[in-house]
């Protein structure tokens, strides 16, 4: 069951920053980590469990995880965090 992905305003920052990044290097590596969220909206249930109710999905190609919440109506990004940067840094929100 595919649900509307909603990004926390810190996460929707840190997704555009990688994208940028990305697309400053290669288009296709941009569209590649874009894709990523829109995959876990696609199939919320499919990525594990990482901390508490969060689950994580890593991506293959890049160093980053991306944390979400899955809700009765969407999924909620909480977090886009690079995996070799201050690890749960996020886990406030």
């Amino acid at each position: 069951m595919a649900l509307p992905v909603e990004l926390d305003p810190r996460a929707e920052e840190e997704a555009r920053a990688a994208v940028l990044w990305y697309r400053e290097r290669s288009e296709r590596a941009a569209a590649a980590f874009e894709s990523a969220i829109e995959r876990i909206g696609e199939s919320p249930v499919t990525y594990p469990v990482a901390d508490g109710e969060l689950r994580r999905l890593l991506l293959d190609r890049f160093p980053y995880g991306i944390l979400y919440a899955i809700g009765t109506s969407s999924v909620r990004v909480i977090a886009v965090a690079h995996l070799h940067r201050k690890p749960g840094y996020w886990r406030g929100r």
